[in-house]
């Protein structure tokens, strides 16, 4: 009950504080490439259920391919690149909080093409919670796009070498969950993010 007036009273602060900058960075993004401003995209929740996560829209609408981002991703667009490596893309998701379908902390929310491939037991623990903006998963593959870059097969290497340390980082946040761990997870991502 902590957790959701936490999410729900920085969320609201949060999107009336960033407003002018979300009304900016939407007049950008119209600008810079055809397409609508927000990207939105199956996910899986809580317990399982699917919800539409929000982000900035920083790729080509004719984004065809992997689910994953690999490298100097030729489909990301020019403000993408920006809002993408200042993780502005991912303030929308402050609605998502805001609504329920996410927290402020919490794993990080999968397509159901890879939550098919998680273990039945890690699956269960990972999904009992609602999935979130940051978790020490986030924190430790901040550059994930360049790490998937320089494998020789980048899917396989998010499957099976990626994908696994990911989920047990969230599943380990899982089990000592709370207000002081989300607080702290919440500070050094804003350290992180302001150190560039």
């Amino acid at each position: 009950m902590a957790k959701r007036f936490f999410d729900i009273v920085v969320s609201a602060l949060g999107l009336l504080a960033l407003a002018p900058l979300l009304l900016v960075v939407a007049v950008w993004i119209k600008l810079d490439s055809r397409g609508p401003v927000m990207f939105r995209q199956e996910r899986v929740g809580r317990f399982g259920r699917p919800f539409f996560i929000h982000k900035f829209r920083s790729m080509r609408v004719d984004n065809a391919g992997l689910q994953i981002t690999v490298g100097a991703d030729d489909r990301i667009t020019r403000s993408g690149r920006f809002l993408r490596a200042s993780k502005i893309d991912e303030l929308p998701q402050l609605w998502d909080v805001l609504r329920g379908a996410m927290s402020l902390v919490g794993p990080r929310p999968e397509v159901p093409r890879y939550v098919a491939l998680y273990p039945a037991e890690l699956r269960a623990l990972v999904l009992s919670v609602r999935p979130g903006i940051t978790d020490p998963a986030s924190l430790a593959f901040r550059h994930e796009s360049e790490l998937l870059a320089r494998a020789a097969d980048p899917e396989r290497e998010y499957i099976e070498v990626v994908m696994p340390a990911k989920l047990q980082l969230s599943a380990d946040y899982v089990r000592q969950a709370g207000l002081r761990t989300d607080a702290r997870l919440i500070w050094a991502t804003l350290r992180t993010l302001l150190k560039g």
